[in-house]
């Protein structure tokens, strides 16, 4: 399906409308209309899609999808369908077309818990998670919550129970170029890393890191344990080291692993196997010391459920972009939190989807710490970008998502 680039600014049928018409924060006029009429039922009454080209390195993929909600009283609330590496996007921008007029437009964005159960049911009672429409929802429900939040001149935490982190830890990936043939360059880079005050740290040593399931060679085992090694010896303490992996383990690939790297007490052992056997995931972890990471992939608190019913993982990894938004994704760290598990939310998305993990994390008292895997465009993208300093970020104090795009880079960003 070929894409025209204006198509994305607007649906058919749309009254026309400037692009900066969804880039700023409550309007003034809006504010008034709130102000005077509190009980008013703010109505969705339209949408736009855009699509953008995000630079080198792509980092959150190469093309970003944004949703924009229009509303009756001009706040206009953002949202991110993570796109998931896929290049050519029309079938995703017309899922969100169909989804937005057959059950969002005319509806309050207040109503977001039946926005989301309608949405999860529809067509024909389909109430089946998936990576294909889950995300949709996600960018729906972030739109709803940041119209919300600018209405009551909130940000989002302050609306799911209040700010609980004034700063949230975040990790950084080591940069691994060269690593393989020359382990002493890990401990370098870990104690870069250090001077950066970044206090974690995650790798990918087995390769290629995805397919599987599959065993690796003890020999290269040991080889990952010496760049392990040359890290710890590097920084001792001072760095948390976890285990980057996409479920490319067998089971007994998986415990093999973990029992010759206990020794440098790994952070966690992130997605040893695959998700989709959940009793496999909680053979490793039970048996072994290091904490099992899993969430990347999985949607909706009912898959979220088995893993923790079953002690699959003490780590929980949900991406909010993907796995339902962001009362979906409250809604699975509260489950977390009953079972004593903690929450690192995925984070290899755009700025939009990026934000809203931001939002959970400083609302939750089991957040453990923050991917933050981004490149420049992440922060020109946005009037007041969220950054990271001495390895944490600060929450934003704005209303709903708390940023507002940067017109100049969105135009220039657009895809054709």
């Amino acid at each position: 399906m070929s894409i025209d680039r204006r198509g994305f600014l607007q649906r058919s049928g749309m009254a026309a409308a400037g692009l900066g018409a969804g880039m700023a924060a409550t309007p003034p006029a809006a504010a008034a209309m709130i102000q005077a009429a509190p009980t008013r039922k703010i109505k969705i009454t339209g949408y736009r899609t855009m699509v953008l080209d995000n630079i080198e390195p792509f980092i959150g993929h190469r093309k970003w999808l944004f949703l924009q909600l229009e509303t009756d009283v001009g706040i206009v609330g953002l949202g991110e369908r993570v796109s998931g590496g896929v290049l050519e996007l029309g079938s995703q921008v017309s899922l969100l077309h169909e989804m937005c007029d057959s059950v969002v437009v005319g509806k309050s964005p207040f109503d977001i818990e039946r926005i989301w159960q309608d949405l999860y049911s529809n067509p024909h009672d389909y109430r089946h998670p998936g990576l294909s429409r889950t995300p949709a929802m996600s960018a729906i429900d972030m739109a709803c919550w940041d119209i919300v939040g600018k209405a009551t001149g909130q940000p989002i935490y302050n609306l799911l129970g209040g700010q609980f982190h004034e700063r949230l830890r975040a990790y950084a990936y080591l940069d691994t170029a060269g690593v393989w043939e020359n382990p002493a360059l890990a401990g370098e880079r870990a104690a870069e890393l250090v001077e950066r005050g970044m206090t974690v740290c995650k790798l990918d040593p087995f390769q290629p890191i995805t397919g599987g399931p599959r065993d690796y060679s003890l020999k290269t085992i040991n080889h990952v344990a010496r760049i392990f090694r040359a890290m710890r010896d590097a920084v001792g303490d001072e760095l948390e080291i976890g285990i980057g992996t996409h479920g490319q383990f067998s089971t007994s690939g998986a415990i093999r692993v973990a029992s010759l790297l206990e020794e440098f007490n790994p952070y966690f052992f992130e997605e040893p196997v695959s998700p989709e056997n959940v009793d496999e995931m909680a053979r490793v972890a039970a048996m072994t010391t290091i904490p099992i990471a899993t969430g990347e992939r999985l949607v909706t608190k009912f898959e979220f459920a088995e893993v923790l019913g079953k002690q699959a993982a003490g780590i929980i990894q949900l991406d909010v972009g993907q796995c339902g938004g962001i009362l979906e994704s409250k809604k699975i760290a509260s489950m977390s939190e009953a079972h004593y598990a903690m929450i690192a939310p995925h984070m290899y998305c755009g700025p939009i989807a990026a934000s809203a993990a931001v939002q959970l994390d400083t609302c939750s008292p089991n957040f453990l710490v923050q991917e933050f895997n981004t490149n420049d465009l992440h922060s020109e993208i946005f009037v007041d970008p969220i950054t990271i300093e001495n390895g944490f970020i600060t929450p934003p104090t704005g209303p709903g998502l708390g940023v507002e795009l940067n017109e100049a880079v969105v135009r220039r960003q657009l895809s054709d």
